[in-house]
C-alpha cells in the first residue's frame, strides 16, 4: 500500500476498465498509431535500414534490427520543485499488470506483463528535484517490448500526476497548519469517479506528515468513496442546506441533529447562515448547554453527551463581511473567514458561560464545556492563508480545505505533471542510452524491483 506498511494495493482495488484500456480507449491516439505501426512491422519482419547517429557513435550498427519488436527502457518522473510526495504508483502498476500485451488476429488479448522488468517506488516516497531535467528521480521504470505497453503511457501518467499532485498539496497544507487536523473537502469540485483515488492520496499525505513531524493526525474525509482503497469512512455534520430545511433556524437544526444523529458524530454547528457568526454561536451554545445541563441534572449522563457541542464552523463567503467584524476598509481584514473574526469568536465562546444563570456547582463545568468548543474554519483556505493564520496565532483548531488541493499551477509551484521517456534501447543483449536531447536515464535509490 505504501512505505508505511511496505505493501501494495491489490489490483482489484482500482476497478480498472481493463477491456477498454487494452484497446486504447483511454490513450492518446498517437500511442495507438505507434502500436499499430510496430505491430504491422513485426508481422512483415521489417528490419531497420535507416541511420542512428546515437548508436553509430557508440560503435553500434543497428541495421537489420527488428524494430517491430524493439525493447526499450522507459522512466516515469515528475519535476515539481523542491519535492513531490508520490502517490498513484500502485494504480500504475495495476494497469501494467492488467493491460500489457497485444490483441491477436482473433481479437484475443494476450497478456505479456510477466515479460516486463519493472522497478517502482512505494507510494509515500518523497522525490526531490533541483530544476535540472537531467537530474530527475524516476518513480517507475519498465523494460520490455515497447508495443506491449505503449498504450499505457497516458493512463499511467494520469494516475501518477493526479494522485501525486493531491498528496503533495495536502502535505504542504498540513505543514502550513503546524499539526492541526485538516479536513479533506474537495469532493464537490470534481467528478465522483475520482473520489477513491483522491481520498487515498490525502491519506498518504497524512501518514507521511505524521512520519516526518512526529504527529498522530487522523485522516478526515467527507465521503465513504474517498476511503474505499484504505478503509476510511466519510464524516460530516450539517450543511447550509440543512439549516435552510429548518427555515433558517440554526438552533433548531442543531438541536434536531444532536437528538437524532449517532453520538459519535461530532456536533459542529455551521454558524454563518445569517452572517452573524458570534450571535448564532451564542444562540446555539445557549440551547445546547441548557439541554446538556438538564440531562446531567436528571442523571441521564449518556443522553447528555448528545448535546456536547464539539465545535462551530464559520464558512463566511469571501464577498461578505460578518456583522461581528467592524470594517477596516481592507478586504483581507474584513471579508470572509478572517483572523479578526476568529479571535472575536474564540473570546465569545470562552465567555459564553458567564451569561448563564448558574449555581456554584455548575460554574466550573460550564466554563469547561465552553472552552472545549473548537473552531473549525472553512472557505477559501489553502497553504498561503493557513500560514498567515498560524503566523498570527489565530485560535483555529481545525482547517477544512477544498478546491485548493486540486491546484496545478506553474505560477504557484503546484504543477505535478508526470512525463515518461524512453531512455534506453536493447540491441542484442545489451542496453544502450537513447533519449531525446536534454533527458537521460536517471537513478532513484527508492526504486524497488517488482519483477
Amino acid at each position: 500500500m505504501s512505505i508505511f506498511d511496505n505493501r501494495r494495493l491489490n489490483g482489484e482495488s482500482f476497478k480498472l476498465d481493463g477491456e477498454r484500456m487494452r484497446a486504447g480507449w483511454y490513450s492518446d491516439k498517437y500511442f495507438e498509431n505507434i502500436v499499430g505501426m510496430l505491430s504491422s512491422l513485426a508481422q512483415r519482419d521489417y528490419q531497420f535500414s535507416g541511420h542512428s547517429t546515437r548508436l553509430n557513435s557508440l560503435g553500434i550498427d543497428p541495421r537489420g534490427m527488428d524494430i517491430g519488436n524493439i525493447e526499450v527502457e522507459m522512466q516515469w518522473f515528475t519535476r515539481r520543485r523542491p519535492f513531490s510526495l508520490v502517490a498513484g504508483v500502485d494504480k500504475a502498476l495495476a494497469m501494467l499488470q492488467c493491460c500489457t500485451g497485444s490483441i491477436d488476429a482473433d481479437g484475443t488479448f494476450i497478456n505479456t506483463a510477466d515479460t516486463l522488468e519493472i522497478e517502482a517506488v512505494h507510494d509515500g516516497v518523497l522525490v526531490r528535484y533541483d530544476g535540472d531535467p537531467m537530474h530527475v528521480r524516476p518513480v517507475l521504470r519498465v523494460r520490455g517490448r515497447y508495443r506491449d505497453f505503449a498504450l499505457l503511457e497516458t493512463p499511467t501518467l494520469g494516475a501518477l500526476t493526479r494522485a501525486t499532485r493531491i498528496a503533495t498539496n495536502v502535505y504542504n497544507v498540513l505543514v502550513a497548519a503546524r499539526g492541526k487536523p485538516v479536513l479533506f473537502f474537495p469532493a464537490r469540485f470534481d467528478a465522483h469517479e475520482v473520489q477513491a483515488a483522491d481520498g487515498y492520496a490525502y491519506n498518504i499525505a497524512v501518514q507521511r506528515f505524521n512520519m516526518d513531524y512526529g504527529h498522530e493526525l487522523g485522516s478526515f474525509i467527507s465521503t465513504d468513496a474517498q476511503g474505499d482503497w484504505w478503509g476510511g469512512l466519510g464524516g460530516g455534520t450539517v450543511a447550509h442546506a440543512a439549516i435552510a430545511a429548518f427555515l433558517g433556524d440554526t438552533v433548531e437544526c442543531m438541536l434536531a441533529f444532536a437528538e437524532t444523529r449517532p453520538v459519535e458524530i461530532p456536533r459542529i454547528a455551521l454558524i454563518d447562515f445569517d452572517n452573524d457568526s458570534i450571535g448564532t454561536t451564542l444562540a446555539v451554545m445557549d440551547a445546547m448547554f441548557a439541554r446538556y445541563r438538564e440531562l446531567i441534572d436528571s442523571g441521564n449522563h449518556e443522553a447528555a453527551q448528545r448535546f456536547k457541542l464539539f465545535g462551530v464552523r464559520p464558512d463566511t463567503s469571501g464577498t461578505q463581511r460578518d456583522i461581528s467584524v467592524p470594517p477596516l476598509g481592507d478586504r483581507a481584514l474584513d471579508m470572509g473567514v478572517n483572523p479578526r473574526l476568529v479571535f472575536f469568536l474564540r473570546q465569545a465562546i470562552d465567555d459564553a458561560w458567564q451569561r448563564w444563570d448558574l449555581g456554584s456547582d455548575w460554574r466550573e463545568r460550564a466554563g469547561q464545556w465552553c472552552r472545549d468548543v473548537k473552531i473549525v474554519v472553512t472557505g477559501g483556505f489553502g497553504p498561503q492563508k493557513i500560514r498567515r493564520f498560524e503566523e498570527l496565532g489565530v485560535p483555529v483548531d481545525v482547517y477544512g480545505v477544498g478546491s485548493s488541493l486540486f491546484s496545478n499551477s506553474a505560477e504557484e509551484g503546484t504543477n505535478n505533471d508526470f512525463t515518461a521517456d524512453i531512455v534506453r534501447v536493447r540491441v542484442a543483449d545489451r542496453w544502450y542510452p537513447l533519449s531525446k536531447i536534454g533527458r537521460q536515464a536517471c537513478e532513484n535509490p527508492d526504486l524497488l524491483r517488482i519483477q
